[in-house]
């Protein structure tokens, strides 16, 4: 599943499912999952909205709740700036009242291919300053404290090393915004396309590095970088000082783990020896669906997370 899919997707459960619905009791599901109600895992894994709608329904504050009880701390939600201000608040305060974190959204226009800040052009550096500034009003209404920037597609008519720097200051220019604010871009490297200017960990690495700022570092997501360059753990660890978020998804398939190559308990291990406080995105789909989908959900995080 390509970024653009998981966009689509949250935007369709967006729309009238927030408020709407309530949860279902009852059933297998729960019963199992109960078993381990409350059960925090090592890690901070962040589902989004769908996950557990089988059993929880379709209202997200309702399967929040739901996710919580399984153990879960925080969410994720790529669709957030696509909601309601008054939606935004509801989960922000649902979420602080639970003592659950919000994971990343998508700076509007943020993972835009067309809007390339590697062209230099104003327009489109303005259209990313816009998305700034509007990702610091949601912010505060979801309690976020990062948000997700892709800088677009390779300007294939300009040397790669100008490109770079105009990604650089375009960057620079968001970081002015963010910064007041304690808020975080996190830029993502991507393997949905060889047009996508932002590809491997260590190119992100020193382009944080050039920009200089809290507000500007990786996020690090393994399915695309286990497709993009492989080694996992040797490469996060030599970018580990700019490394601020991790998102997963086993490949091929990019369904939970256990169902591809990666392994995920060796993974998630060194991480958590490497002291990773921060949220770990379910940034992925699920091999089977309904409520069987669910409980192999849980049962792949749980089993991952016993390292």
């Amino acid at each position: 599943m390509k970024r653009s899919e998981f966009l689509k997707n949250s935007s369709m459960l967006v729309g009238g499912t927030l408020l709407g619905g309530t949860a279902v009791a009852g059933s297998a599901s729960n019963e199992q999952n109960a078993k381990v109600a409350n059960q925090t895992f090592k890690l901070d894994y962040a589902p989004h909205q769908g996950m557990f709608s089988a059993t929880a329904g379709k209202n997200f504050l309702d399967e929040i709740k739901y996710m919580h009880d399984l153990g879960f701390r925080s969410i994720e939600d790529n669709g957030m700036p696509s909601r309601t201000a008054d939606e935004q608040k509801k989960i922000g305060d649902l979420l602080a009242k639970l003592g659950m974190r919000m994971g990343v959204f998508v700076v509007p226009k943020g993972g835009n291919g067309a809007n390339s800040l590697a062209a230099g052009k104003q327009e489109f550096i303005d259209i990313f300053l816009k998305g700034c500034k509007e990702s610091v009003e949601i912010a505060k209404r979801c309690n976020a404290k990062w948000a997700t920037v892709v800088p677009g597609d390779y300007a294939r008519k300009l040397p790669i090393g100008v490109q770079t720097a105009n990604v650089v200051e375009a960057l620079k220019r968001g970081a002015e915004i963010f910064e007041p604010h304690g808020l975080t871009m996190v830029l993502e490297p991507l393997s949905d396309t060889p047009d996508l200017f932002l590809r491997f960990t260590d190119q992100t690495y020193e382009i944080c590095k050039a920009v200089g700022s809290p507000s500007v570092k990786i996020l690090y997501d393994a399915y695309h970088q286990q497709k993009n360059e492989g080694n996992l753990i040797n490469l996060m660890d030599l970018c580990w000082s700019e490394i601020a978020y991790i998102q997963v998804g086993d490949n091929p398939g990019r369904k939970e783990p256990t169902t591809g190559e990666v392994n995920y308990k060796n993974v998630f291990k060194w991480l958590h020896e490497k002291g990773y406080k921060g949220v770990v995105g379910m940034e992925h789909g699920m091999s089977k669906s309904g409520k069987e989908g669910e409980l192999a959900l849980v049962k792949a995080y749980r089993e991952v997370d016993s390292f």
